[in-house]
């Protein structure tokens, strides 16, 4: 009887994992496709600008004045400059790095490449057979064997003469 209800169990738990999907970094993406009810935002006031020129045009999925727009909100109340968000390109200052980086060639699909390689890796080295079974995020632990320690780091290029920044 004991051992009927441990092959239940066993057979159970299986069916259960088998239902939850693919592996997930950190399990913090959102996994369900209905609506977030926390992404819904309040639009702003509607009011009169001082000039009509300043309107932007009408243009189907385009930006609105009344759009919500929280993180320029919070740079704005904070003293900041709300416009210093909208992606501007490369900055002057950064072009020659860019340039440098850049000089035998990139490949612009490198993130997916990236993440695929990254996946097969984790589930192949970094996970056990319960973590599988059971669909648990084993990220932290799959890196640990080819992670640093920054302060231990630090210390062992100190100790070998090198000036290094400080460390808090």
């Amino acid at each position: 009887m004991r051992k009927a209800s441990l092959i239940l169990g066993l057979a159970a738990m299986t069916a259960l994992t088998a239902c939850a999907g693919g592996s997930q970094l950190n399990n913090f993406r959102k996994v369900q496709s209905g609506p977030d009810e926390f992404g819904i935002l309040p639009t702003k006031s509607l009011s009169m600008p001082p000039d009509l020129a300043v309107l932007p045009q009408p243009t189907p999925g385009g930006a609105n004045i009344t759009d919500p727009t929280p993180r320029g909100d919070a740079v704005a109340v904070l003293g900041g400059d709300p416009s210093r968000l909208a992606d501007q390109g490369i900055a002057a200052s950064d072009q020659a790095l860019v340039a440098h980086a850049a000089r035998q060639g990139s490949d612009p699909a490198i993130r997916e490449d990236l993440a695929q390689k990254d996946a097969r890796w984790r589930e192949r080295n970094g996970r056990s057979f319960f973590e599988r079974m059971l669909g648990s995020s084993v990220y932290q632990r799959a890196y640990d064997d080819v992670s640093l320690d920054a302060e231990a780091e630090q210390l062992r290029w100190q100790r070998a003469g090198a000036i290094t920044s400080t460390a808090p």
